[in-house]
């Protein structure tokens, strides 16, 4: 599978690359995407030839809140979780607010919703409120709301005595702003407040707990550029987002505290249009945590005791970010299995209906989600409604058919029906 997905993800990328080469001039574009096909390339022949062996073996990174790196929308949901750098849409909230500068109309509401670990159990899910509206031809506000439910949990103590039951929850409340740099350029910055209830205040392990709380930020930029070439429209477009850079959270009154999912995301897409009723889009993406790499051993032992560490709990955010480009126990090999990369592909009929398909890609020691995509949407001039379908490339995993449907609102065209 792996070796397949590499041979894929290099003919996408080199198509990409051709298009790009005979039809953009921006000479920074241009190196910047060969850079980004240079990375991908250079980073599957290696998995590629090392296969599943490294130093340290499975050593995954872990964040608190990873509510807030689910994806949350269809299109990107049956694309394999591609969006930093495909086409405006109005999920962009989560992938690249400043996708929202390019959007042709001026107001836009969207609600998707997603069961999740239906394999598992059957009362958890995610819901997730986007909207925005254009200040004028270069400005832009966007708002959203993600809710993660985790359904009922029962809580005993270590007699298995019945000490409550709970409801946790978790959300996330930003707003963004994004503007145009240049007529194919633009910038954003979102603002984020996160909470996590995961206890209802229960006594764990006799320590009092508490819900956490964090603020973070976004900040992205993203180039979109149409032509014309062999008398059809193209589109080219790129995004990188630092996603969730922000404070640690703690849900004791202890000093112990958890690094959020900071998280660099960068992508690239390219639209084509075969006549006047059919179009493609081509879209590669990579992404990596920007927390600490947990260190070789976590524990230390004293006098027969086991005392367990936090994984560099010690570091400071900054700190932290910079660091988990270096900090892997086995070296540059190791940082490189820490890349994510997801690839999709879209067809449109007729700007109506449209069909979706994708591929992601975890390394085995770093989560090894490897999963397959499929969606649908159909879109009239007010409303839009999108699916999307997960399928695991393991039996019997978690992720198993996880579905996501989403139901967009443009609020211009109902305003010019009216």
């Amino acid at each position: 599978m792996n070796r397949s997905f590499s041979v894929f993800v290099f003919i996408v990328a080199y198509i990409q690359f051709i298009y790009l080469q005979r039809f953009i001039f921006q000479k920074i574009m241009i190196r910047f995407f060969r850079l980004f096909l240079i990375l991908g390339i250079v980073f599957l022949s290696f998995n590629t030839a090392y296969g599943q062996a490294t130093v340290t073996g499975a050593n995954i990174v872990t964040t608190a809140v990873p509510f807030l790196s689910i994806t949350p929308d269809s299109r990107a949901g049956g694309m394999g979780d591609v969006g930093v750098g495909t086409t405006p849409d109005l999920s962009s909230q989560h992938w690249n607010p400043a996708k929202y500068a390019f959007m042709t109309s001026d107001m836009g509401v969207s609600l998707s919703y997603s069961p999740w670990l239906r394999a598992l159990v059957d009362d958890m899910n995610l819901a997730y409120l986007v909207g925005y509206k254009k200040i004028d031809d270069v400005q832009t506000i966007s708002s959203s709301l993600r809710y993660f439910s985790l359904g009922d949990i029962v809580f005993t103590s270590e007699y298995g005595t019945f000490e409550g039951q709970q409801s946790p929850n978790e959300f996330a409340i930003d707003l963004g702003y994004s503007r145009l740099l240049s007529e194919t350029f633009s910038g954003s910055v979102a603002i984020r407040y996160i909470r996590s209830d995961l206890t209802g205040g229960q006594l764990i392990n006799g320590v009092e707990s508490r819900p956490g709380n964090s603020y973070a930020a976004d900040v992205a930029f993203y180039y979109y550029n149409e032509f014309r070439a062999n008398r059809k429209d193209n589109i080219f477009s790129a995004g990188i987002n630092f996603q969730n850079i922000g404070a640690k959270i703690s849900y004791t009154e202890g000093v112990a505290k958890d690094f959020i999912p900071m998280m660099m995301k960068l992508g690239a897409a390219y639209t084509t249009q075969l006549d006047d009723y059919n179009t493609f889009s081509f879209s590669l993406e990579a992404n990596k945590l920007l927390v600490p790499t947990p260190p070789v051993d976590t524990t230390i032992y004293e006098q027969g005791a086991v005392i367990y560490h936090g994984i560099n709990s010690d570091k400071s955010v900054i700190g932290g970010l910079f660091s988990s480009f270096s900090d892997a126990p086995g070296g540059f090999k190791e940082e490189l299995q820490e890349i994510n990369l997801a690839a999709g592909v879209e067809y449109w009929y007729n700007g109506q209906f449209a069909l979706r398909a994708g591929y992601f890609w975890e390394h085995e020691n770093k989560g090894n989600r490897k999963f397959l995509t499929a969606g649908a949407g159909f879109r009239m001039n007010v409303f839009a409604l999108d699916f999307a379908y997960l399928l695991p490339t393991q039996r019997n995993h978690p992720l198993e058919n996880t579905l996501r449907f989403t139901l967009s609102f443009d609020v211009e065209a109902f305003g010019r029906q009216h």
